[in-house]
């Protein structure tokens, strides 16, 4: 079977080789496992700007397009000019393919969401990996995908995979999610004690839409109840020096850390030894930390974005912030305070995330392609 994957995530070719990112490359390898051939349709950068890249190391056929966004009357111009070569592209893969592969949400994406309608007959897949959730604020481009993929007359033989359960969704959309972890990595795990220190993560990028400094403020307030509650954030971003300025001002060095960036096999001693992790983010497409927390029995406290509130079962699986210090002081103290619903909240999260492991996600693939 010759797969056709299209997508705005950019390749980095340096040296001869071409590269992309490394999550992105480590999913791909599954998808070309199970493919005779693979072809790409996807800017092509020759830097890698910062990106975290692996190599790509199995064949494929190359369709490059010009990147493109409309984000400003200049960069729409640039577009238009662009968008007669990019169009061909698509068609000549689309052509190629038997099945045929789209990522959105994004500006490739939906350009391959307009030309796979002339392709009624091929089988396809999409990739949704914002947040469904119709009713969420969302750029106009992202709806436009949404409503296109949903439309099962203009989108025929396709499975649209989309993060979570949502009621009253079309015959094309399939709920879906991945995973970090294999089944091998299914060591035994029990639930922290909270007899000694407290010990709260936060697991992401350092930025504004994520609200670390919500989650600081929170930490402030229960180690004030709580002298043994620590507080350890990991990961760089712009707002690594505003957070290290708030901690020095108001003198929480002593409970709270900036600890950077750690690897996978080190975050999962991380995961194991912390009671809580803490996702206080505006946006999630798939919020892959919680999901890693969860499988280590460690309880989630996140916002109700995307799939969020399925994956806590509505709260029965980890705490559903609301954004209130208040009212998610309390909610956490609570928990604090009552160890049996802690280790009864901790392994619901850990049974549900260890549904979803790299075998079964690979599996599920396999299955897309043969269907």
């Amino acid at each position: 079977m010759k797969v056709a994957v299209i997508s705005s995530s950019p390749f980095v070719r340096q040296s001869g080789t071409f590269y992309a990112y490394s999550p992105y490359v480590k999913e791909l390898k599954v998808w070309a496992k199970h493919a005779d051939e693979m072809a790409f349709c996807c800017p092509i950068w020759e830097e890698d700007k910062g990106l975290l890249i692996a190599p790509i190391d199995f064949p494929f056929v190359m369709y490059p397009i010009k990147e493109f966004n409309i984000k400003n009357p200049l960069n729409f111009i640039k577009a238009f000019l662009f968008s007669f070569g990019n169009l061909m592209q698509l068609f000549k893969i689309m052509f190629w393919a038997d099945h045929i592969h789209l990522r959105c949400p994004g500006n490739v994406g939906l350009m391959g969401c307009w030309v796979q309608i002339f392709f009624p007959s091929k089988l396809k897949t999409a990739k949704y990996a914002g947040n469904w959730d119709p009713k969420s604020d969302q750029p106009r481009t992202y709806k436009w995908q949404q409503k296109i993929l949903s439309n099962t007359f203009l989108t025929r033989n396709i499975k649209v995979l989309v993060y979570g359960n949502w009621p009253g969704s079309s015959a094309n959309i399939y709920p879906f999610f991945t995973a970090t972890y294999t089944e091998a990595d299914k060591i035994s795990v029990q639930p922290r004690s909270l007899d000694g220190n407290i010990e709260m993560i936060y697991v992401g990028t350092l930025s504004k839409g994520k609200r670390p400094l919500y989650a600081i403020e929170l930490a402030q307030q229960l180690n004030a109840q709580y002298p043994r509650f620590k507080f350890s954030l990991y990961g760089h971003g712009k707002e690594k020096e505003n957070l290290q300025a708030y901690i020095d001002e108001h003198q929480l060095s002593d409970f709270v850390s900036l600890r950077g960036n750690f690897s996978q096999q080190e975050m999962k001693a991380v995961y194991q030894s912390a009671h809580f992790m803490i996702l206080p983010s505006q946006s999630e497409g798939w919020p892959k930390v919680v999901a890693e927390a969860m499988f280590w029995a460690c309880v989630p406290i996140s916002t109700r974005v995307s799939c969020v509130p399925d994956m806590l079962g509505q709260g029965t699986r980890g705490v559903l912030l609301e954004m209130h210090l208040a009212k998610d002081f309390e909610q956490i103290s609570q928990m604090i305070e009552d160890q049996n619903r802690y280790r009864e909240t901790a392994l619901k999260a850990m049974d549900w995330s260890r549904k979803y492991t790299l075998d079964w996600f690979e599996q599920e693939i396999k299955n897309l392609l043969q269907s």
